[in-house]
């Protein structure tokens, strides 16, 4: 298998890091922090360089590439930790071109290739515990449509987003509407996560929603598996930066006359760390390459992915605040805020633990020691 990147994947990826390296500093990201969590002007940024267009039709004005465009993007603004939820825009996209009605499709599609827009799951309730078929929210027949009731919780920048993608009930079956947020019954109470991005809790009580699809499950699916991808891939890139920076300390920080990259016991942690940043890397590609296989082979093959860079991502982060010792942990230096993104990452769409749950649940008769 070719795992070679085309001339324009390459220039994609290249035009992304010359962006996050000039245009989202550490000291602009701090900013952002401070004032939020989420800034607009830099979202507008990325869909200036057309990365909120990635996976939107051409037709619907957006790009029409495919999933490793997508997936060299993602690592990239792994690398600069950006806070903006540009997966989210992946995860609309990819929903609403494979199940929206065309009504909906054209409404909304060339406003989030523009950004204009800003879409994003709400699917994540109390108790549900990353059960995606668990959902309490309901939806009711109205006159404009349907009528929704739910409380949904860390929805990503939920209290700027223009509109959400939100899984309720209807008539006993969860389906998949279309909420925008200015419109009445929809209340939010934003927050700063503890890796400095910006969430919301989204209350709904009869706000208006446009049906996007009666079989809600299986577009919910995508969804999360869109979303499952795109963590994987920035993960692999935080975690590229993190070694990158700790190797960068061990080769300065001096202790007993020499520098510690030259103490053995810590070259081998690195060459452990270099080794799951690896693995971390192929599972990436391999989650990316199956996302278009049928329903049952693609939530396999993600769950086995976000397992892989679970494992990878608590070893690459605790490693290095190891190796960095106690600046490792302060608020003023760069690795910390790398770690809190990796520990964030390692729980959105299902933690490494129920990952190993799904795998498990997923196995072939003829899979294990027997087969």
């Amino acid at each position: 298998m070719d795992f070679d990147f085309t001339d324009d994947q390459q220039s994609l990826r290249d035009a992304t890091r010359r962006w996050v390296e000039k245009g989202y500093g550490f000291e602009r990201r701090r900013a952002i922090v401070n004032a939020g969590g989420f800034s607009r002007q830099a979202y507008g940024e990325l869909a200036g360089l057309g990365l909120a267009g990635l996976l939107v039709p051409e037709d619907d004005g957006g790009l029409g590439m495919g999933p490793v465009e997508a997936m060299v993007v993602m690592e990239e603004l792994g690398r600069g930790i950006v806070l903006e939820p540009l997966a989210q825009t992946l995860i609309a996209s990819a929903v609403l071109a494979g199940h929206a009605p065309e009504a909906l499709r054209s409404a909304w599609l060339p406003k989030i290739a523009s950004g204009e827009a800003l879409v994003v799951l709400a699917h994540q309730e109390r108790g549900a515990r990353y059960q995606i078929e668990k959902c309490e929210a309901k939806a009711v027949p109205a006159q404009a449509g349907h009528a929704l009731t739910a409380i949904k919780s860390i929805v990503p920048a939920g209290d700027q987003a223009d509109a959400f993608i939100v899984p309720a009930l209807l008539d006993g079956r969860m389906a998949l509407f279309l909420v925008e947020r200015a419109d009445a019954g929809v209340t939010t109470r934003g927050y700063v996560t503890q890796d400095g991005a910006r969430a919301a809790e989204v209350t709904l009580q009869d706000a208006p929603g446009v049906l996007i699809a009666t079989d809600g499950l299986k577009a919910l699916a995508l969804a999360i598996d869109t979303g499952i991808a795109a963590v994987c891939a920035e993960a692999v890139g935080v975690m590229d930066k993190t070694l990158a920076v700790t190797v960068e300390y061990m080769n300065t920080r001096k202790q007993f006359g020499v520098v510690i990259s030259s103490f053995q016991a810590l070259r081998h942690r690195v060459a452990d760390m270099k080794m799951h940043l690896e693995l971390a890397r192929s599972m990436s590609y391999y989650a990316w390459l199956k996302l278009g296989a049928p329903e049952d082979e693609r939530r396999r093959a993600l769950a086995r992915a976000k397992y892989q860079l679970g494992v990878s991502m608590r070893f690459v982060g605790q490693q290095a605040v190891q190796l960095h010792g106690g600046i490792g942990v302060t608020d003023e230096y760069i690795v910390s805020h790398y770690f809190k993104r990796l520990t964030q990452l390692e729980m959105s769409f299902g933690d490494t633990l129920h990952q190993l749950g799904e795998v498990s649940a997923r196995m072939q008769d003829t899979a294990g020691v027997f087969a």
